[in-house]
């Protein structure tokens, strides 16, 4: 990965340059030659600022030893704070997030996937929004893993209105809650194979014929490189 450093604002990390949104043969849009990078916020040094300070320190504390391993970065960006946690560390850390009387994020307002391909080893992030009613703050828990081992424990017990949300994420994303009291498709057939929010998942459709001139189906000319 590359950092880079953008005008006035945390540093960047670069996980991709997206070249086109088409493949070469054929295409008439315009973009083939197009090239895209793809940035995401990179870890943030302290002073994070506003109440984010005490709420790391609150719970390094409480994590003890285990604070190092258990959060992997810290990241505030456009005025937001992100705990990046390690998924086996997750439901000691949303337990703290909820208990502790200085921390009480007392809600957890779902969990959204979201997938990175060229983020190697850490394609399949979830992210868990938390609100603390008390203290009239919010922030963000992610959780980020490999697609080819998409563990994560499921918050259920400690958040159960996270029930559906786990299993829409499975349905589009297939990352799997373990733990989960029913894991099942929510959208999709039972019988559907795949995940469709997953970038590299076909988009599917029939070629067009255009005055003799054949247009590949949106699902074999759109590319993710």
């Amino acid at each position: 990965m590359q950092a880079v450093e953008p005008q006035g604002r945390e540093p960047l990390t670069l996980i991709n340059v997206r070249e086109g949104l088409f493949s070469a043969k054929g295409d008439t849009s315009g973009f083939d030659g197009l090239i895209k990078p793809v940035p995401m916020p990179g870890a943030t040094e302290r002073p994070y600022g506003e109440w984010f300070d005490g709420v790391v320190d609150i719970l390094t504390e409480l994590l003890g030893d285990r604070a190092d391993e258990a959060i992997e970065s810290v990241v505030v960006d456009r005025g937001e704070l992100t705990l990046y946690i390690a998924a086996k560390h997750l439901l000691e850390v949303v337990t703290h997030l909820r208990d502790d009387q200085d921390l009480r994020f007392e809600m957890c307002l779902g969990v959204s996937g979201v997938h990175y391909p060229a983020d190697k080893g850490r394609e399949l992030h979830a992210a868990y929004p938390l609100l603390s009613i008390t203290h009239n703050r919010h922030l963000r828990v992610e959780v980020a893993v490999d697609e080819n081992d998409p563990h994560i424990p499921s918050v259920c017990s400690i958040y159960p209105m996270n029930n559906w949300h786990e299993r829409e994420t499975w349905d589009f994303f297939g990352i799997i809650f373990d733990g989960h009291p029913s894991l099942a498709r929510i959208e999709m057939p039972d019988d559907w194979v795949g995940h469709p929010q997953r970038k590299d998942y076909p988009l599917g459709g029939i070629p067009i014929e255009y005055k003799g001139a054949e247009v590949d189906s949106p699902g074999e000319r759109r590319q993710y490189r």
